[in-house]
């Protein structure tokens, strides 16, 4: 099969290195890619992601058999939409179905109307009617943007006066915080549960858990993810079961019964309160950095598995595990997720890679012929091992190999599921 690869992040790596692993791919193309990804594929500038005309030309020009969507932007565009009615198969879901991350209003309205645990929640386009209904109901209490706003768009506020500001900082996301969802504060553990789907049968991956906040002890500012890893204790038999009946399976069925398949990656972003699931988003495709750590205890084939969702025949899969862990470390530019340096070299990929890593590039460029910075989050060190103990000490020495300047990152990546063991 030739394979045609959207994205260039760490999550994208992942998925070229675990699809570069099965007997069915011929070929693999990367739009963009990055220097990790031109490992396994051939790396394609010029050419915009949100484009449509321009990857569905290039699909066709290149007899690609299947598109691998991984940014929730292109999906949000349309990009399945316009690859389908040109016959070109696509792993990703259709515009209509990435309302589910493209719009927080129209996830919390489709969970509410169908019985889906979540947050109570309201939704405004009044700045000052949502900071009278902040102040009516105190705080902690959670704001979100409407739309797309790269992982960022969420405020959990501690005190009434930052909830009040978090109104106002919303419209610091342009268009996707005209609207914002006002929700109450959950208090629990956070797991993220990826699943594949063909719009009928979903079948979960394990669990893992994010690192969203920036320092050590989940201090600092929200950013797109410090580090991940898998399986999470917390999503315990019992609660990936209840996950599985009251979640997963309830939402497909409530896209389709709206007249939306959804074909692709869920993500179902949980809250566990008193080991009860309830969602605290929907993402329309896989995440980042939990990719990273899930996708290395993959033993399965994920072209094969990816083929089955795209063609509805996703029930014929067994998909198989490792019995390990995983955990990912994130090293990212100094400054990230405001204002940092580029092009700045970085040194001991190779030596932590002969320590047993696998290393995923997530903003690094190649600038003669060395390996530098080139975005915020900057590499994915993952390592595995027979469990969580082992993986993070085994993680934490690869880390130690690799170097650039003012290079950020956290200490305490899955020390909360030492607590669960």
């Amino acid at each position: 099969m030739n394979i045609l690869l959207i994205g260039s992040g760490g999550r994208e790596h992942a998925l070229a290195w675990k699809i570069a692993q099965s007997p069915l791919l011929t070929k693999m193309y990367a739009m963009p890619g990055n220097p990790g990804i031109a490992e396994f594929a051939e790396c394609v500038g010029g050419i915009s992601i949100n484009d449509n005309a321009a990857v569905v030309k290039f699909a066709q020009e290149k007899n690609i058999d299947m598109v691998v969507v991984g940014p929730e932007a292109p999906l949000v565009n349309g990009l399945v939409d316009a690859l389908e009615f040109a016959g070109i198969k696509a792993f990703g879901c259709k515009k209509s179905a990435a309302q589910i991350e493209g719009s927080k209003i129209f996830a919390k309205q489709l969970m509410k109307k169908y019985g889906i645990p979540t947050a109570k929640f309201e939704v405004f386009d009044n700045p000052d009617a949502a900071k009278n209904y902040i102040r009516s109901e105190g705080a902690p209490i959670v704001i979100k943007a409407d739309g797309l706003a790269a992982g960022k768009g969420v405020i959990v506020a501690q005190d009434l006066d930052a909830a009040i500001n978090a109104v106002d900082e919303m419209k610091n996301f342009g268009a996707a915080g005209s609207k914002i969802v006002v929700e109450e504060f959950m208090d629990g553990e956070e797991a993220s549960i990826l699943a594949f789907t063909d719009g009928e049968t979903i079948i979960p991956m394990i669990a893992a858990q994010d690192h969203k906040r920036l320092n050590d002890g989940d201090e600092g500012v929200n950013t797109g993810g410090m580090g991940a890893y898998a399986p999470a204790p917390v999503v315990t038999e019992k609660v990936a079961a209840l996950a599985n009946e009251k979640i997963l399976k309830p939402i497909i069925a409530a896209l389709r019964a709206e007249g939306i398949i959804y074909r692709g990656c869920l993500y179902a972003g949980l809250m566990i309160v008193n080991g009860e699931p309830k969602v605290v988003e929907f993402n329309a495709r896989f995440g980042d950095p939990e990719t990273q750590a899930v996708l290395p205890l993959l033993n399965s084939d994920l072209l094969e598995i990816m083929l089955s969702c795209a063609n509805g025949d996703l029930a014929k899969q067994k998909i198989n595990w490792s019995e390990g862990a995983a955990v990912c470390v994130v090293l990212a530019s100094g400054g990230y997720p405001k204002a940092y340096k580029k092009n700045l070299p970085i040194s001991g990929i190779d030596a932590a890679k002969n320590l047993g890593a696998v290393i995923f590039h997530a903003g690094t460029a190649e600038l003669d012929g060395q390996i530098v910075t080139s975005g915020g989050r900057v590499l994915g060190v993952t390592a595995l091992d027979k469990n969580i103990k082992s993986a993070i000490e085994k993680v934490y020495k690869c880390v130690g190999e690799i170097h650039f300047e003012n290079m950020h990152y956290r200490r305490d990546i899955a020390a909360k599921a030492l607590k669960n063991v």
